[in-house]
């Protein structure tokens, strides 16, 4: 009796939980009609003006158009490729340079004034060097998108080294573990769910690093094509462009959190 009332508390539980994301999922189609429908409407009725803002309707044909010849899916690959090479350099050098401020205390305290201006550096601002060093080629624009979300890893994921339990670390060494064995069983482990954050925020910096990369030097990709927009004044392609950015870093935003409920499942 006891057994079918725990069964169905838990059934309904369940039950609760699938209302719960119907809910949140009926909401967010919903603002995104109202969104764009909204928009709509103010371009047709000119409460906006349509020529600077366009419309949905207007950006739905430059994408049908462009897609159809080819030339955005060409654009669109360019800018895929540079942020997943941008986000992968940025992320395993920044949790390399992380592992190497935690092997060494004395370096951590050597370079720690040095990470805090870098972090406070605007990245940005050291496109035009990157360019000038590298040349203007694939090259600049993927260092860009890595060097915009390296320094953030490092300290992220050092901070989450230091953070590890002791009481851990004290089992390990009575059992004369090395520092590397105590890094390999104890401290990664535990950092990888910060780890994990760090990644999600490295989604939208790759972007920004990668598309800034490309208002500078590109002659290919979605950044110059909101460049090219601007520069004859066709602002639906620009906010075609803006609207495949915002599609594409929230379906890579998506597959980070795949990747998270992975390693989740798998470390309990």
């Amino acid at each position: 009796m006891r057994r079918e009332s725990d069964q169905q508390l838990f059934a309904n539980y369940q039950l609760k939980i699938k209302r719960e994301k119907k809910f949140v999922f009926t909401w967010q189609i919903l603002i995104l009609v109202a969104f764009f429908g909204l928009w709509e409407l103010a371009s047709n009725m000119n409460w906006i003006d349509p020529l600077i803002f366009s419309s949905p309707s207007e950006i739905y044909h430059v994408l049908i158009e462009k897609f159809t010849n080819g030339s955005m899916l060409t654009h669109l690959q360019v800018t895929l490729f540079e942020t997943v090479l941008g986000f992968l350099i940025g992320t395993i050098c920044g949790i390399i340079l992380a592992t190497i401020l935690w092997s060494s205390e004395k370096f951590s305290r050597i370079m720690d004034p040095y990470l805090v201006i870098l972090n406070a550096m605007p990245k940005v601002a050291l496109g035009p060097i990157i360019i000038v060093a590298m040349g203007p080629g694939y090259l600049s624009i993927i260092a860009m998108g890595a060097i915009i979300s390296v320094i953030i890893t490092t300290l992220v994921v050092y901070s989450a080294f230091k953070e590890v339990d002791h009481n851990y670390i004290k089992v390990l060494k009575s059992f004369k573990a090395t520092r590397w064995q105590i890094f390999r069983e104890a401290i990664f482990p535990a950092a990888v769910p910060s780890m994990i954050s760090t990644l999600k925020v490295n989604v939208g910096l790759s972007w920004v690093g990668v598309v800034v990369g490309e208002f500078l030097v590109s002659k290919k990709g979605l950044g110059y094509l909101i460049v090219y927009g601007f520069q004859v004044f066709d602002f639906s392609l620009v906010m075609s462009s803006l609207i495949l950015i915002a599609v594409f870093a929230a379906l890579m935003y998506k597959v980070v959190e795949q990747i998270e409920k992975t390693l989740m499942k798998h470390t309990r």
